[in-house]
């Protein structure tokens, strides 16, 4: 730890995790990454799925299949609603915090003015679905992602297989391209495309750094051993689409902080906003999944941090760089300096489960959860927990959502196989949580078989409270499983990183020790258990290989959906 700075009282940093649905904030001791008070603000607009709503449009407006977008104003609000509220909550005098650092969901994209406006907030352009944040589960874009991947293939693109081989519908450049080729006035209006991550730091100290995270994994900013990287070429982009080649030098490229710098200092409006000191350190920003790597002390090589939630993220660091099939992308420093970070991911995780107590349970088994006391997801667990492995006789794939690793194709949908009249909902549910947990397997495989080893699974995230499910990814991994010892990891790993900013640890690996918080083992597996979760695991890859890789049934299925969908629009509209 820094003694520069040492001084008479506790000093106090502040991590703010930007997720899905709401904005967190945790007030945490430099000296021990004590949490002492939290506050934790919904947005208002939540996710825009379905439609543009009246009050932001002036009249609904229908968005298309696999739209999601968000409103920035809901972010602003969390600086002035759960950060407060976390200061109170941690009875602390504000004048001792010394830095405040953010993550966020990714890739999340904010078309700006110059001077950091998103264009929903420009006069006229309220109404213009492209104007708004393109959430991070905004999948519209696939088409161009494809074109992307074929592209980079037929001309050999050396940058390519750093990310797997396959580019995502979600990251910068898909999203970029859907604008530019489905709304030209807004593309032209736009002068910067923003990470979320970065635009809440811009708001916070009033300078636009893109952080390292980001660029390297969603904007395909190549680096290798710390020198200057680029960004694919403008020929590239320009084979891509006529007058697309500009897109990295006019709305892109910016200088590049790395994770743990300091951005800049609050500025008086931000210091208003959180009732925090101004001019107090503003770190470089960061993903949500990334950061809660520190958090659960998961900075060596070997160790998988599982970031579960609506989706999963799964980072690691490693000593060797590899080239591993359909990962979301490998860079240096990408978690921690000095080692490469690599991630995967799952699309949908708790979100499916969400999805199926909602829609997909009957009548009898709300009033029976209700009856017993619990919720409905206690309550298929409680069931489920007393079956016997493979005994529902089901098997289900997991891309409700698409699938992001390691197919990377969001034109995959869900699946279960083996339903009969004699299937009851805590068997579906059983299905379900297995099928992500054979979803992992496939990622943690991947990576062995390419020469990166994965020695312990740490999970963060609401999910590790479910002891059925975190059981069985041990035994489906056959990996001991370890959970971060904070209900908000992302938070603190951004706090962690805050204290690094404003001088009080060296790096961030030696704050992350400090600060971090883990339970070793907490589940192990059992070799019998695994054993009979291998004769099911065998029977996901044969479905996986067969809908992902050799029939477009799924594919054809979104196609048919999406131009249902586009007659009754038109329909209506007319």
């Amino acid at each position: 730890m820094s003694t520069a700075n040492t001084v008479d009282h506790e000093q106090y940093v502040v991590g703010v995790d930007y997720g899905t649905l709401s904005g967190r904030a945790v007030v945490v001791r430099v000296s021990d990454g004590a949490e002492l008070g939290t506050g934790v603000h919904p947005y208002p607009h939540a996710v825009l799925e379905r439609s543009l709503p009246a009050s932001l449009a002036g009249t609904e407006r229908a968005l298309p299949p696999e739209w999601a977008l968000q409103v920035p104003e809901d972010y602003r609000e969390v600086l002035r609603v759960a950060v407060p509220a976390a200061v109170k909550a941690a009875g602390i005098d504000p004048a001792h915090v010394v830095g405040i650092a953010t993550d966020f969901t990714a890739c999340t994209m904010v078309p700006t003015l110059a001077d950091g406006t998103p264009l929903n907030e420009v006069d006229g352009l309220a109404d213009r679905p492209h104007a708004y944040v393109k959430l991070w589960k905004h999948h519209a874009a696939q088409g161009q992602a494809n074109r992307i991947n074929e592209l980079a293939r037929t001309r050999g693109e050396a940058w390519l297989p750093r990310y797997g081989g396959l580019i995502s519908s979600e990251w910068e450049f898909a999203k970029g391209l859907e604008l530019f080729e489905d709304d030209r006035e807004v593309y032209d209006r736009m002068d910067h495309w923003v990470e979320a991550a970065d635009w809440i730091i811009w708001q916070l100290c009033g300078t636009y750094v893109r952080n390292a995270c980001t660029a390297g994994y969603k904007g395909l900013y190549q680096s290798f051993g710390g020198q200057d990287g680029e960004y694919p070429s403008a020929g590239f982009l320009g084979e891509l689409s006529p007058g697309f080649q500009t897109f990295v030098a006019d709305k892109l490229e910016h200088a590049i902080g790395q994770l743990g710098d300091r951005a800049g200092t609050l500025t008086a409006e931000a210091a208003e906003w959180t009732g925090l000191p101004e001019g107090i350190a503003v770190a470089v920003g960061n993903v949500d999944a990334h950061v809660t790597a520190p958090a659960a002390q998961a900075v060596g090589p070997g160790q998988m941090v599982a970031i579960m939630g609506t989706s999963t993220c799964h980072v690691m660091s490693a000593e060797v760089l590899r080239e591993v099939p359909g990962m979301c992308g490998v860079v240096d420093g990408g978690i921690v300096s000095g080692l490469w970070g690599y991630e995967a991911g799952q699309s949908g995780v708790g979100d499916i489960f969400g999805w199926f107590t909602e829609h997909g349970v009957p009548a009898y088994v709300t009033e029976a959860a209700a009856a017993a006391g619990e919720g409905v997801h206690e309550y298929l667990t409680r069931l489920a927990a007393d079956q016997e492995i493979g005994e529902h006789g089901l098997v289900a794939l997991d891309w409700h959502s698409g699938n992001r690793s390691v197919l990377v194709d969001h034109e995959l949908s869900g699946l279960v196989v083996g339903q009969t009249l004699a299937t009851r909902a805590e068997d579906v549910y059983r299905a379900l949580l297995e099928a992500t947990a054979f979803g992992t397997r496939v990622i943690v495989e991947t990576f062995r078989d390419s020469g990166v080893p994965v020695e312990e699974f740490i999970v963060a995230g609401g999910l590790q409270k479910n002891a059925l499910l975190m059981q069985i990814y041990s035994d489906v991994t056959r990996l001991p499983l370890s959970v971060i010892d904070s209900e908000q990891g992302p938070a603190l790993g951004s706090a962690i990183h805050a204290a690094v900013a404003a001088g009080a640890y060296d790096d961030v690996a030696s704050a992350a020790k400090q600060m971090g918080k883990v339970r070793r083992h907490v589940f192990v597996p059992d070799e019998a258990r695994a054993a009979a979760y291998d004769a099911l695991f065998e029977q996901y890859l044969a479905l996986h290989d067969h809908f992902g890789r050799t029939t477009t049934t799924m594919r054809r299925l979104k196609a048919i959906r999406r131009d249902a969908v586009a007659r009754r629009t038109y329909e209506v509209s007319a």
